[in-house]
């Protein structure tokens, strides 16, 4: 099964990553915004940001931005 980086945006400030195994982008984006509390998120950039988002990245930690779920 294929892995995905996401990343959730949470309070403010801090981004946090992690690699989920989906069939899909979307399917990771939706794993890991429903049952993110059970992955391995690490820290990562910060930037402004209010309130909680996830998003699948490319190879290139770009946002796919069809695949996000969340405000934002």
């Amino acid at each position: 099964m294929p892995s995905f980086t996401v990343r959730k945006q949470v309070d403010a400030y801090v981004s946090y990553y992690a690699d989920v195994e989906a069939d899909s982008a979307e399917e990771a984006v939706d794993l890991a915004y429903e049952s993110g509390d059970t992955l391995s998120w690490e820290g990562g950039d910060v930037s402004e940001f209010d309130a909680v988002r996830v998003t699948a990245l490319d190879s290139e930690l770009q946002e796919i931005s069809e695949y996000s779920r969340g405000d934002g």
